[in-house]
């Protein structure tokens, strides 16, 4: 579990970095940040997705668990168990810059002739852009967000049983390194809740590491390829949110990283059947 805690920590430090340096940026440069993670975290997921064995595999496994986590809501229960979070260590932020503004257009309202309502219509659509994504809901999509890119990988499962069984923790110790950096830039982007994705770290990695010697016999080559393809392709969704192009809700995916699993697993029996 020795290279779970460093992990963990790896991402807290980070994380703490972050925030010490977001307080000296402006908005025009943790934009830039953004951008940089989401390009960066673009190239990683790509390089992870063209290792697929199977294109066919990794087709119907984004599909069937999209569809899977849609129904089940996943992301929106990520996302709640963030806020949740948030609650817990009281670092709730407060939107007190909408609160005025709205004082001052009910001010502005009762005082001003009716000649400015498409000003105030212009300033009231720009409010909306800007609280649309609210400082304690970035609480959770950094979370969200920054967990299943610390998560979803080779390293991570490679890693966990390397020092399951072997006690052999420079996958996991590489890893912590990567993923201090990128927590870095996460939380200069989007704030704090990137450190609790140390939660999740220490959840998954840490079960993976006490169960590898159980685990191990039934893990091959090609699972770990088309899982790493699978988690590559969801980055590259975290990428493409980071980037502004769509918005995605990337744990909804999650359940692919299953379904990839049992394609691996008994495709190849039902194609025993038939030799």
């Amino acid at each position: 579990m020795l290279a779970v805690f460093v992990n963990c920590g790896a991402v807290i430090l980070g994380s703490i970095l972050g925030i010490l340096f977001a307080k000296k940026f402006t908005d025009e440069l943790s934009d830039m940040i953004q951008t940089a993670c989401g390009v960066v975290s673009s190239i990683i997921g790509l390089q992870m997705a063209f290792k697929y064995g199977s294109i066919i595999f990794l087709a119907l496994s984004l599909i069937i668990g999209g569809v899977i986590g849609y129904a089940l809501d996943i992301d929106g229960a990520v996302l709640k168990l963030g806020e949740k979070l948030e609650v817990l260590t009281k670092r709730k932020e407060k939107t007190v810059l909408p609160e005025k503004t709205e004082a001052s257009a009910e001010v502005t309202e009762s005082t001003k002739v009716p000649e400015s309502t498409e000003s105030t219509k212009a300033t009231e659509s720009s409010k909306s852009t800007k609280t649309n994504v609210p400082a304690h809901s970035n609480f959770a999509y950094a979370f969200l967000n920054s967990s299943v890119l610390f998560c979803v990988g080779a390293m991570a499962i490679v890693g966990s049983f390397e020092a399951g069984v072997n006690h052999n923790y420079t996958t996991i110790f590489t890893k912590s390194i990567l993923d201090g950096f990128m927590a870095i830039g996460f939380t200069a982007a989007m704030g704090i809740g990137t450190a609790f994705s140390a939660l999740a770290i220490l959840v998954y990695q840490g079960a993976l590491t006490l169960l590898s010697i159980w685990l191990k016999p039934f893990v091959s080559e090609m699972l770990i390829q088309e899982l790493s393809a699978c988690g590559g392709a969801i980055i590259v969704m975290i990428g493409i949110n980071l980037l502004g192009f769509k918005k995605i809700k990337t744990a909804n995916f999650l359940p692919a990283l299953v379904i990839e699993i049992l394609f691996v697993i008994f495709v190849p029996m039902i194609k025993g059947l038939f030799v």
